[in-house]
């Protein structure tokens, strides 16, 4: 199937400009092989949250609430340029940060993975392994550096709409503070 530059450009703009929510959703796999989740770090056990992977859950359609903030007797609403104020910079920016943050530890996790499947490969001599073993390592090195890739992508995404969202804000004349 051949898919048109045209297309991809028409989906990505459709995606960055669609309302988006997210939450970050902790997974880990206990010891009887059953994978779990929960969107409270909390409430994953001890033994597990050395192994927890964070995945970050975006539901299209919604938008996250937006707080009004009254301004305390004799002071004035502060807003941009459109009349938006501090909440709703901070609601735009703080989903973007913590994909951020989620993103990154999920490619420190997999580099770290990585480097440890690089480093066993490396000790074992050539030809201690049979043809087969040797493949099977090289798969999984490469499903790892694949894993690595993606959660970098990630990363780049949320690093490019959070300085999109600080451009945004520059234009509407926002305090650069609520973006913090």
């Amino acid at each position: 199937m051949k898919v048109s530059f045209l297309t991809i450009v028409m989906l990505i703009t459709i995606f960055l400009a669609s309302n988006l929510q997210a939450h970050t959703v902790y997974k880990w796999v206990d010891e009887n092989g059953a994978v779990n989740y929960s969107d409270d770090y909390d409430k994953v056990p001890p033994a597990y949250r050395d192994r927890v992977e964070v995945e970050w859950v975006h539901e299209e359609g919604t938008s996250p609430p937006v707080q009004k903030m009254t301004p305390a007797k004799g002071e004035e609403a502060r807003t941009d340029i459109y009349g938006q104020d501090e909440a709703y910079w901070r609601d735009k920016v703080r989903p973007w940060k913590e994909f951020l943050k989620a993103a990154e530890a999920n490619y420190e996790r997999a580099h770290d993975k990585f480097m440890e499947k690089a480093e066993e490969f490396s000790k074992k001599r050539f030809g201690s392994w049979s043809r087969t073993q040797y493949k099977m390592n090289i798969i999984q090195l490469d499903r790892v550096k694949e894993e690595m890739v993606k959660y970098g992508d990630q990363v780049a995404e949320a690093k490019e709409m959070l300085e999109k969202l600080s451009k945004e804000a520059k234009e509407a004349k926002a305090d650069p503070e609520w973006l913090n």
